[in-house]
């Protein structure tokens, strides 16, 4: 499986909270209730700690004619840790899908249901280092999506012609609603088949790229993919329906990629025109980012009945072939209707993401906050213009169609499955181009991002490496900017006094040691660095009129004239 950069602490806390039922809020985090599900969903609990994937085999039987699915995972694993005298083994399968049987090396084994979880007695010898295969066999009709991707979990929708169109989404609900896994954020095997049997005339795209198509005879197809790299469970996706196929190639960083793009059939035209965005959006990122994460695998934009999602190697699209989202401009500026909002947004999560992954639910805002930051650094890329991009990052802070609400801190509870604030897009993308004006480098500034990605190349993380890798980046101590922006709701307050040609400056509503530096008006349209700590200080100034006095827009901070 992948590497796992830092998550022993993480683990000790998983097996302090699996003894309890009801996990308490940690202090400041607001009052949260959280239960042994989310326990058993959101921790490396004692019978996942033992052992690692390395490889799933699964092999699913797709029926919409009544909404149900059959058939199993194969998961090769790797046994890390020494196994306790009667220590289990969890697999996550939802309800209401049932489990047929759990079989290793041709033995059937006892197994047992705690909610979203099963607990399998493993009745071989686990020694540390051993390589094994345990095969899950299931069926039934899986949750049915509400809002996908939101609530998500199977859609079985029709297309405008009366065809079948089926396809999954699962973030935050988790793989296991619909297929058995270790649904853990940071589990990833280290490649993965996908073979998806669905009736003809239907086609199945999946993650990889396509190994094998086999005509059954009794009037379905199985369609193999296979995925050479590693891949979180909740990217793996069935997108089942009337397509049509082209590929392109893209001469990249790393060689040439393949760019697959598979609309319905009759909408071919339109996503020919509009899929074109593919090309630039990949050489905008690949300049920021680094190489696309995922040659051995491709590119592959993939038409599905809701929004969008981030799935590897296989972005789902439904934005309805208009620019902006949903055909709306989320900033409020004019920016966002320049490109698509799906095809960005979700594309820049190959980097944020998939490529780095967030340890914990409780990191999301990694792969969410740099993904909305790379809608501004498109905007920018598309424009020519830097004004044009931080225009569009600053315009999502109170747009009422995006807006940051500061209503929770945007780092969750850990081990619970909790996403924290849904403010970890906006708050998060406006977070990054504050940092990035500390950073005041733009060269340095664009390493800092591509380095974040060759050298958590693959991982997991938590929000912690993040701080740290970018404060080493930048030479700057940014842990208290972290913790105020990540860490609580408080807005930084600009505090001045104008007496005379003097200005009295302070920062309020900030975090103990808070001093980041900003750019003041110290003469009439022009700007100075200060470095305001919570202490009053002085600076003399060519202004008159306490209006005269603002903070550069491109700082994520309130402006007060009082004290």
């Amino acid at each position: 499986m992948r590497r796992h950069p830092l998550l022993a602490p993480l683990a000790v806390l998983a097996l302090l909270a699996a003894t309890l039922p009801i996990a308490v809020a940690a202090q400041g985090r607001g009052a949260m209730t959280f239960t042994r599900a989310d326990t058993l969903r959101g921790s490396d609990g004692p019978g996942r700690a033992w052992w690692d994937a390395t490889f799933y085999d699964l092999n699913v039987r797709v029926m919409p004619a009544d909404s149900s699915l059959a058939g199993w995972n194969a998961i090769t694993y790797r046994v890390v840790a020494p196994r306790d005298a009667g220590q289990e083994m969890q697999i996550d399968l939802q309800p209401p899908l049932e489990m047929d049987s759990v079989v290793q090396n041709g033995r059937a084994l006892a197994y047992r249901r705690d909610g979203n979880a099963f607990f399998v007695e493993v009745a071989e010898p686990q020694r540390v280092g051993d390589v094994r295969t345990v095969a899950l066999h299931y069926h039934g009709r899986p949750r049915v999506a509400v809002r996908p991707p939101w609530d998500g979990g199977y859609a079985w929708e029709t297309d405008e012609l009366g065809n079948p169109w089926v396809s999954t989404s699962n973030q935050g609900l988790g793989a296991s609603v619909w297929w058995p896994t270790k649904d853990f954020m940071s589990e990833e095997p280290d490649s993965q088949r996908i073979a998806i049997t669905v009736p003809d005339p239907m086609v199945d795209v999946s993650n990889g790229r396509l190994r094998s198509t086999t005509h059954n005879g009794d009037g379905t197809t199985t369609y193999e993919w296979f995925v050479a790299s590693p891949i979180n469970n909740y990217s793996v996706s069935v997108n089942a329906g009337s397509y049509v196929h082209w590929r392109e190639e893209f001469a990249g960083e790393l060689g040439t990629l393949t760019l697959d793009f598979w609309p319905l059939a009759v909408h071919e035209e339109d996503a020919r025109r509009q899929w074109a965005q593919v090309r630039p959006m990949m050489e905008c990122f690949e300049h920021w980012f680094g190489p696309y994460p995922w040659y051995e695998d491709g590119y592959k934009l993939v038409e599905a009945p809701y929004l969008g999602m981030e799935h590897q190697s296989a972005v789902t699209y439904g934005n309805g072939f208009a620019n902006g989202y949903r055909g709306t401009d989320l900033s409020e500026t004019g920016q966002g209707l320049l490109w698509d909002f799906i095809i960005i947004h979700e594309s820049a999560h190959e980097w944020w993401g998939n490529n780095i992954t967030a340890a914990d639910g409780a990191d999301l805002w990694i792969h969410e906050g740099f993904a909305n930051y790379s809608e501004n650094l498109y905007t920018e890329c598309l424009t020519g213009s830097k004004d044009a991009g931080a225009e569009y990052v600053i315009g999502t802070r109170a747009s009422p169609r995006a807006g940051i609400r500061n209503d929770r801190p945007i780092v969750g509870h850990y081990g619970v499955n909790d996403e924290g604030s849904a403010d970890r897009y906006y708050k998060g993308g406006n977070l990054l181009h504050t940092v990035r004006q500390l950073v005041d480098d733009d060269a340095r500034w664009r390493n800092i991002l591509r380095g974040l990605n060759e050298d958590f190349r693959r991982s997991n993380v938590t929000t912690a490496q993040v701080e740290d890798y970018i404060s080493r980046g930048s030479g700057m101590d940014l842990s208290r900017v972290f913790d105020q922006y990540l860490r609580t709701t408080m807005v930084p307050v600009f505090e001045y006094r104008l007496e005379g040609e003097v200005l009295r400056y302070r920062w309020t509503n900030v975090v103990e040691g808070f001093d980041m530096p900003v750019r003041v008006t110290v003469e009439p349209g022009s700007f100075a660095w200060l470095r305001p700590t919570a202490v009053w200080q002085t600076v003399e100034v060519g202004l008159t009129a306490p209006e005269q006095v603002t903070v550069d827009d491109d700082f994520y901070v309130e402006v007060r004239a009082g004290g």
